[in-house]
């Protein structure tokens, strides 16, 4: 022991310890990227810090980051983040062979393995290929056309029940009145009566945690010892014990009716016959209201916010809503709300400007040509519905707001296959697309026609510090109509 004690002490020690482990992680640096001497075409490479890359910079402001390298090194290049290869494909032409590719080439379950804690084992990204295949077939069936009619009363009602309470005028942040509205109207049409009317307080406070269990660190360290992991997996288990009450309620009265996505998913089975377990139903009701209520809730307070700051464009709304009531009543139904082409373009046009999630992501497992670069097995491939958005490649003057480019002979989502990405493309485009829609023009068309509205503040700009991207605070005053 004293002669332990007597090398550590040693003047000499702690240096040459720190020279032995630098040295040692350069060695195996260099061995770790040596296979990729024999491709003759790799993309441009923007070097960062040793071993940490741009672990700090990219962590920061992604989006900002991914901008500013696109243009000083084009629609293809490859960054290192903590020892990962990250590679962006920006515009038209690089990102088809991202949505085109096979599910056996382009892997989803290691580069969104950070969710797993949020939605369980056994869903979604925690299952191989096949069983993820036959939950997604679940999700489809639950968000069919005739589902979607049926979600329509139940939205309506909470939305008019929710504005009922604001009063004759007020002030108030539109997006955090929103999020409130969203995790109400999805307790009621997804989950059902029962979830709505004996748990949405509860059912809103642990999404809320699992909201928060979902950070920058979650990406790269899922499981780090934070208090906001804590709370996550704690929700989770409690979400669980939540749903299993209600299940084993619905399955002791098998002779009451339920028209939600919870009773959809509880009628699945799965090729071998085997039902879903009470996990499983907890897990993709958590997916699939995760997804949804972080789409509506952003696209809706941008949708608002961009007419409230173009007073052309929401008279030309409120126009569409009179015309509206003319031809189908003052009750909103399902054809009414998809007979509202100028809303649907002004929501689309707040998602192509300010979509909620930056970045989609898939882990290369072959080799891959893409504009003429050799991407490597492993690469993990990053897709931006945001960077599209703003290319002009794909859009006339992208920065300005201006629905018309949805509309008529302009239509300009048919210019550039897979220019517009604000719900995925290909075989993964977004299943709640169609749902989406419907719970953002409800919730605008109900507010417009009781409501007029002003924004308090400039405009904000949108808060890059969240994995979903919202806009930052924004005060806006609402006065009754008479």
């Amino acid at each position: 022991m004293d002669v332990v004690l007597d090398i550590v002490t040693k003047s000499w020690f702690i240096p040459t310890v720190l020279v032995t482990i630098v040295l040692g992680a350069i060695v195996w640096w260099k061995t770790k990227w040596s296979h990729l001497s024999k491709y003759k075409n790799l993309p441009p490479f923007e070097r960062g810090l040793p071993l940490v890359g741009h672990a700090l910079t990219f962590g920061q402001d992604p989006l900002a980051f991914a901008d500013k390298t696109y243009k000083k090194l084009g629609p293809v290049f490859t960054i290192e983040v903590l020892g990962k290869r990250m590679t962006f494909l920006v515009g038209p032409e690089a990102q088809e062979p991202f949505f085109t590719g096979k599910d056996t080439e382009l892997d989803q379950n290691e580069p969104y393995n950070f969710a797993v804690p949020i939605f369980g084992p056994g869903v979604v990204y925690d299952v191989p290929l096949e069983v993820r295949q036959q939950q997604l077939k679940f999700l489809r069936a639950a968000l069919r056309t005739e589902k979607m009619k049926a979600y329509v009363a139940p939205i309506i009602f909470e939305a008019k029940d929710f504005f009922n309470q604001w009063g004759n005028k007020g002030v108030i942040d539109l997006r955090d009145e929103l999020a409130k509205l969203i995790i109400l109207t999805a307790s009621r049409a997804l989950m059902g009566d029962d979830v709505r009317e004996k748990l949405s307080g509860k059912v809103a406070e642990l999404f809320q945690c699992l909201d928060e269990g979902l950070t920058t660190v979650t990406m790269f360290w899922r499981d780090a010892p934070t208090p906001a992991h804590a709370r996550r997996d704690a929700a989770r288990l409690e979400m669980c014990e939540l749903f299993s009450k209600i299940i084993k309620e619905r399955r002791e009265h098998p002779d009451v009716k339920h028209e939600d996505a919870l009773q959809s998913f509880m009628d699945q089975k799965y090729k071998d016959g085997r039902k879903l377990r009470v996990e499983e139903l907890a897990g993709m009701m958590i997916a699939m209201l995760f997804a949804g209520q972080h789409t509506s809730s952003v696209t809706s307070s941008w949708t608002g916010l961009f007419l409230m700051n173009n007073p052309k464009y929401l008279e030309k709304v409120l126009e569409e809503q009179e015309e509206n009531i003319k031809k189908y009543g003052e009750d909103l139904t399902y054809e009414a709300l998809n007979d509202m082409p100028f809303l649907h373009a002004c929501v689309k046009e707040a998602l192509r400007i300010h979509p909620p999630i930056i970045f989609l992501m898939r882990k290369l497992m072959v080799d891959m040509k893409i504009c003429d670069y050799d991407i490597p097995t492993g690469d993990v491939l990053f897709t931006s519905p945001a960077l599209s958005g703003w290319h002009s490649s794909n859009f006339e003057d992208p920065t300005t707001y201006d629905p018309y480019r949805w509309l008529g002979e302009r239509d300009e989502d048919k210019k550039k296959k897979f220019g517009f990405i604000g719900f995925g493309g290909g075989r993964h485009t977004c299943l709640g697309e169609q749902f989406g829609y419907l719970q953002v023009k409800t919730i605008w068309s109900t507010l417009f026609r009781k409501y007029n509205f002003k924004l308090l503040d400039p405009f904000p700009s949108p808060d890059y510090t969240a994995l979903v991207v919202g806009p930052k605070p924004c005060r806006v005053e609402f006065t009754k109509k008479e």
